[in-house]
């Protein structure tokens, strides 16, 4: 094997418990791990799998192990060993010590990787607080493994200066982050109540890493998000306007990948642009289908939605890459489609099912508003397509359809004057 001198060479390690995880699963994800590595412009030299009764406290993968490690980082010449799990602040401090070169974890992994990727202000602000709050806990004694660091992964972001300060200074950067990440979310809100306003219906693609959510976003809508077989080619969401068959424009918006063990601090630090899934009227979980661990990925991405208060939005999932699939059976929850983003029958097979879905979650009905109540009138116009409005005497009549999740956020007053709510299902 050929090691691009560009690249570092990396150790992976993976460990799991012997009741808990199988041999399987551990390879699974440790060439997820490698993937993670290349996208980080890593190279795997070596990879090391270990199950145990438990996992070491001190070491994760116990004092002998940990040796053997630093006799494979001198023979292989490694510049950083790679965990596939979360290490603790303690694990990482024994296995700093020992071993003569970085160490990083998952978490660390993936944090590198958004720090490379990340390119609007938002972006760097929302990386920049997740890697100080996973750090902060680990500030001790890291000085001198700081200092030798130098550069490369494990090395963005912040920086090293940075990370020097002490913890005071450290907890006040997050201050300021969080307050900074405020206004751009008060913002991004203000352009969230101009296209309710206007009554735009939103569709989110939401899925895995790498399924192909921006390959579909560009061909839907034109657009040239950078498409790339690596994990996180996308970072930052994009939105595009995306007529359908009907003649209705919807605004389609591309988002960050999941991945299982999505670190936490992510997961809060990006709640802002992830708002964007929560607004959507519909989402598609758009799936690898010829990828081996499409079942699981289902999962990760169902499990990140929960955490985002996004589980009761409509979805439509879209089983991708079916040109590369050989023939194997996925089943999905709720309705499903089978597409390859690269055939343009499937497109629009994809936007007729998108055109019905979203005529399904919409509530239709009439109201019937006294004039002297313009407030809630105003109201009704900003939430709803109003399709026929007259005045007969001193009430306002109002035909009216929008989405259901807009109708379930409308105040009790105002629905106290609606009439023949029909309220259909997907």
């Amino acid at each position: 094997m050929t090691i691009d001198e560009q690249f570092e060479r990396a150790i992976l390690v993976g460990c799991g418990t012997k009741s808990g995880t199988s041999s399987e699963q551990l390879h699974t994800s440790l060439e997820e791990l490698a993937r993670l590595a290349d996208t980080a412009r890593a190279q795997e030299v070596a990879r090391v799998v270990q199950l145990r009764e438990r996992l070491d406290s001190a070491w994760l993968i116990g004092r002998g192990k940990a040796e053997e490690l630093v006799r494979m980082v001198e023979e292989k010449e490694a510049d950083l060993v790679l965990f596939d799990q979360e290490l603790s602040p303690s694990q990482l401090a024994h296995l700093e010590d020992l071993l003569p070169c970085k160490v990083l974890d998952r978490t660390q992994l993936i944090l590198d990787i958004f720090a490379m990727r990340a390119r609007t202000k938002e972006g760097v602000l929302q990386v920049e607080l997740a890697q100080m709050e996973y750090l902060l806990p680990r500030l001790t004694g890291r000085g001198k493994e700081l200092s030798r660091l130098g550069g490369g992964i494990g090395t963005r972001g912040p920086g090293e200066k940075k990370l020097e300060t002490d913890r005071r200074h450290i907890r006040r950067r997050i201050r300021d982050l969080k307050a900074e990440l405020d206004r751009v979310r008060q913002h991004r809100q203000l352009h969230q109540a101009r296209r309710r306003k206007m009554n735009v219906v939103q569709v989110a693609l939401v899925g895995y890493t790498n399924a192909g959510k921006s390959t579909l976003l560009n061909r839907l809508t034109g657009a040239d998000v950078l498409t790339e077989d690596r994990l996180f080619a996308t970072l930052d969401p994009t939105s595009r306007f995306c007529r359908l068959p009907s003649g209705e424009d919807v605004l389609l918006t591309d988002t960050v990948g999941f991945i299982r063990h999505l670190p936490h601090h992510l997961v809060a630090a990006f709640r802002s642009t992830l708002e964007q899934v929560r607004e959507a009227d519909l989402l598609l979980h758009v799936v690898d289908k010829s990828h081996p661990e499409a079942p699981e990925q289902i999962r990760a991405v169902e499990e990140v939605l929960v955490k985002l208060d996004a589980s009761h939005i409509p979805v439509l999932t879209v089983l991708n890459k079916a040109d590369r699939s050989k023939g194997e059976l996925l089943t999905a929850d709720g309705e499903s489609i089978e597409i390859s983003a690269f055939r343009d029958s499937d497109l629009e097979r994809l936007k007729q099912t998108v055109d019905r879905l979203l005529v399904q979650v919409q509530v239709r009905g009439s109201a019937e508003i006294p004039v002297s109540r313009g407030e809630l009138i105003s109201r009704l116009y900003q939430l709803a397509d109003v399709t026929h409005s007259e005045v007969d005497g001193l009430m306002m009549k109002v035909n009216f359809h929008l989405p259901r999740r807009r109708y379930e956020q409308m105040s009790a007053e105002l629905k106290e004057y609606m009439r023949d709510v029909v309220r259909l299902k997907p």
